[in-house]
């Protein structure tokens, strides 16, 4: 006998050692008389119901088939899943992208690039909706195929409101997640426990860019602790922006600067191409002096400097600025331009 609406909301709804104790239950209806003193209340059925009658959406309990392996094994799991788009992507072998919030330009445009590579080589690709570096992951994944986003928020709630068009772009062509209720808004604690869903649905954390001290790390220190594969991308010594990476990379996670990296580290079979072997330039054959770009440095590179090491007129180093700008080759940002290009 399937448990009503009300009872998996009251199931959503337990804490502590009640919650621990339906976790150990071999059904739903074992699990049934933890929920007398765990009632939903009529707001949670009422927005549930409206956000269930909207779109392909669905709730899954930890006593179904369909709850995602991946999560039964880890500390603490979400006893119910709030998922809106393709809930089946749920099982789909996945790698969490994730890093600053204000992730700089390189690290935006690396995000990126991996996250469409990754997606290309299907694996899928998961972030937490934040802004930087989840936003690029999540954008360039859905712009070749699906992603997938954990939620801080009810499945109803858009966090941060900018990113609403994003949210319909997710759940059109991938699947949010959520452990909390429709109508749940935004507090600093439900992050963290946003994350132990993220790091332990994928088969690994990629981190992008990170400091010492942030929420990135804690996913990092999450990852391991369910046993995820952790990698990170490289960084120079002097970008404080970097020293999370570089931390994690002393102890032992795995570098990355390609692809094919990832794939070895999750012993992935990567279904598409290499990305060596695809055009190097998507607009077709470059219109810019390949040997300006020689004079743009990793870090913000003025004009000024540009124009006095190329020996090029200052009217032709902007028009072809401007031309590696939309080939993708470098990124306008305070203080000139950085080299942002593939390899």
């Amino acid at each position: 006998m399937q448990p009503s609406l009300t009872e998996v909301l009251a199931l959503a709804r337990l804490t502590g050692h009640p919650r621990r104790q339906a976790q150990q239950c071999s059904s739903f209806s074992a699990a049934s008389k933890l929920l007398a003193n765990q009632a939903a209340s009529a707001q949670d059925l009422e927005l549930t119901e409206h956000w269930l009658s909207q779109g392909q959406r669905r709730v899954i309990h930890w006593f179904e088939a369909d709850y995602p392996d991946q999560l039964r094994g880890i500390s603490q799991p979400p006893l119910v899943l709030f998922c809106a788009g393709n809930s089946q992507l749920l099982n789909a072998p996945q790698v969490a992208v994730i890093g600053s919030r204000k992730g700089s330009p390189p690290a935006q445009h690396t995000a990126r690039f991996l996250a469409e590579h990754l997606t290309r080589a299907g694996l899928l690709v998961s972030s937490g909706m934040a802004q930087g570096i989840d936003r690029a992951a999540h954008e360039a994944a859905l712009s070749v195929g699906p992603t997938l986003a954990v939620l801080g928020t009810g499945p109803d709630k858009v966090f941060p409101r900018q990113h609403r068009q994003l949210q319909q772009r997710i759940e059109q062509g991938g699947v949010l997640v959520s452990e909390f209720v429709p109508g749940t808004t935004a507090r600093r604690d439900h992050f963290p426990r946003r994350n132990r869903i993220l790091s332990g649905l994928a088969k690994g954390v990629l981190v992008i860019e990170a400091q010492l001290r942030s929420g990135t790390l804690s996913t990092a220190r999450l990852a391991l602790e369910q046993n995820r594969s952790l990698m990170a991308i490289p960084g120079s010594i002097w970008d404080e922006g970097m020293t999370g990476n570089l931390r994690i990379l002393q102890q032992g996670a795995a570098l990355v600067t390609c692809v094919d990296d990832v794939c070895n580290e999750l012993n992935f079979k990567r279904q598409a191409p290499t990305s060596e072997n695809e055009p190097e330039n998507k607009y077709g054959r470059s219109l810019a002096n390949p040997g300006l770009l020689a004079n743009v440095g990793n870090e913000a590179t003025s004009i000024d400097t540009i124009v006095a090491r190329s020996g090029l007129p200052v009217a032709v180093v902007s028009e072809q600025l401007v031309l590696l700008e939309l080939e993708g080759r470098v990124a306008s940002v305070a203080g000139g331009y950085i080299k942002v290009g593939r390899r």
